[in-house]
């Protein structure tokens, strides 16, 4: 086996021997690698680019860099940036994620909702009504409105995670509905309107429900 880096870039290579040795169980989750001289010369790098190494692994979730403790093996195997997981998915599993996101979102809105957050809710449902705009216009109104509903439950977290999904559901709608476009557009905004609805009346349960039963409908019209 390879134990010291002999090509540039050297910190990729570091990272990549780093993870190796990790994956063979030489210093199992939880354990703490060795001191920074020591390793850097076993890999035969600097100290500087060992630090970059740590640093593309930390950001991989593989490595914890603590201060005054050492570095700490928190993943046998790193994850895929976000990008190169939605770049690769089907537009039928974002959607079943969506679901699973704004189902729980959309009961929490019922709950924690504003004064503030309905007139947003309000307002992004006016614009997303359709009045024979380009269909981009339409999804980017569409997009706002249930980001409204993810707003209005509150959960930074549901938000962010919401957001990553953006780029990649954008273009799928938009590809989708030029070439198959909705059947009723009055049945699907109506769907959005009931929506608003349970959310305004403090109903978790039916708020549940409407936002799986429409997502769920939109699976069904990408397989």
């Amino acid at each position: 086996m390879v134990s010291q880096v002999r090509r540039h870039p050297l910190a990729a290579q570091a990272a990549e021997l780093l993870m190796t040795r990790i994956k063979a169980g030489e210093w199992p989750l939880g354990h703490r690698l060795p001191g920074e001289t020591t390793l850097a010369a076993q890999l035969g790098v600097g100290r500087s680019t060992l630090r970059e190494a740590i640093r593309e692994l930390a950001g991989k979730g593989v490595l914890d860099s603590r201060q005054g403790a050492g570095v700490f093996v928190t993943a046998l195997d790193a994850k895929d940036d976000w990008d190169v997981v939605l770049r690769r998915a089907t537009i039928a599993s974002v959607i079943e994620a969506r679901i699973a996101i704004e189902a729980e979102a959309a009961a929490l809105a019922a709950h924690r909702r504003t004064r503030a957050d309905l007139r947003i809710l309000r307002s992004t449902l006016l614009a997303r009504e359709a009045h024979g705009e380009p269909v981009a216009e339409h999804v980017d109104a569409d997009m706002a409105f249930h980001r409204a509903v993810l707003v209005a439950a509150h959960n930074e977290v549901l938000v962010q995670l919401f957001d990553t999904f953006l780029p990649r559901l954008r273009l799928a709608m938009i590809d989708m509905l030029t070439i198959r476009p909705v059947p009723s557009e009055r049945a699907d905004h109506a769907a959005h309107e009931l929506l608003v609805e349970a959310i305004v009346a403090r109903n978790p349960t039916a708020a549940a429900e409407l936002s799986r039963s429409h997502l769920t409908s939109l699976k069904e019209a990408f397989t």
